[in-house]
């Protein structure tokens, strides 16, 4: 199987493109599309879906065109939005059993899969309550319940670890490897540890371009000799920050203990480590990060 992008673009202002020329081959695997807020992942994702239509350029599914064969692309597309709607009076099953009529699933097989993805996901004990009882965490998992009951060969995820606890986020990131196998997974994210040890590679987004796609060991080399820690009395704090891109730091007994990125490092304390991909998020996302911290801090 391969979905492929042909310089699709999406513009809502004639003056920048959400989406700018975005040409990617991508296949049986986990596909994680990293980015800050606002860098064009959720427009990607929907014109994947085929529910948004591209300014320029096109969506193909195994050599189709998506928009030119949408009834039969959808058999195979699984797809939870952002901020995924819901009839908070139906009852879980409900909801589903109403999304598998949507889908034209034969109702032996909805029902047989129902009951698997209730078992699956945590929710049989919840099957019968009605969704506006449930916390978010449990209406995210009737989400990802939804977009996997036609057994889809392409699965869009936007966001789906919001609101999900560190189990539940575990359990996630477990069932999606396994799906994996057979099924081109494409997730976006902002939470780097939900896809560090799972992505079979990166698709990093700012200001509506893909700057790369490249594996997680790849990623992680552009970085390698440029991550340090460094420990430093209280009062270099100011210095520090200036001086260089600041990835953490926490407060030991002997100072405060910095992560810091630097291509020219001379502070002779400091020591090489590994870098992470927190460490690769900030190098390219560090004006985000130094805007919240100036504005919300």
């Amino acid at each position: 199987m391969e979905l492929k992008t042909h310089h699709l673009s999406k513009f809502y202002t004639t003056e920048k493109a959400a989406v700018a020329d975005v040409n990617l081959v991508l296949q049986e695997g986990i596909h994680a599309l990293l980015g800050a807020n606002g860098s064009g992942k959720t427009t990607l994702m929907r014109m994947l879906c085929g529910i948004l239509k591209p300014s320029e350029g096109i969506v193909t599914f195994n050599a189709k065109n998506i928009m030119e064969n949408y009834e039969e692309y959808i058999l195979h597309l699984g797809y939870l939005p952002q901020n995924a709607g819901f009839y908070m009076n139906f009852t879980v099953i409900e909801f589903l059993q109403y999304i598998a009529v949507l889908k034209c699933l034969e109702a032996d097989y909805a029902k047989r899969k129902i009951d698997e993805l209730l078992e699956l996901l945590h929710l049989k004990e919840q099957s019968k309550k009605k969704l506006r009882q449930l916390s978010g965490g449990m209406l995210q998992r009737v989400g990802i319940a939804q977009s996997l009951l036609n057994h889809p060969k392409l699965l869009i995820l936007d966001e789906p670890s919001s609101g999900l606890d560190p189990k539940e986020r575990i359990a996630l990131r477990q069932l999606l490897s396994r799906l994996a196998k057979d099924t081109i997974v494409i997730l976006s994210t902002h939470i780097v540890s939900d896809i560090e040890n799972i992505a079979d590679d990166i698709l990093l987004m700012k200001e509506g371009h893909i700057l790369f796609q490249k594996t997680v060991t790849d990623t992680l080399q552009e970085l390698k000799g440029h991550v340090y820690e460094l420990l430093t009395a209280e009062n270099e704090r100011e210095i520090i920050e200036k001086n260089y891109t600041v990835v953490n730091c926490k407060r030991v007994s002997e100072g405060i203990l910095f992560r810091l990125l630097s291509d020219d490092m001379k502070d002779k304390r400091s020591i090489v480590v590994e870098p992470t991909l927190d460490d690769v998020y900030l190098s390219y996302f560090h004006e985000e990060a130094e805007y919240v911290e100036t504005n919300l801090l």
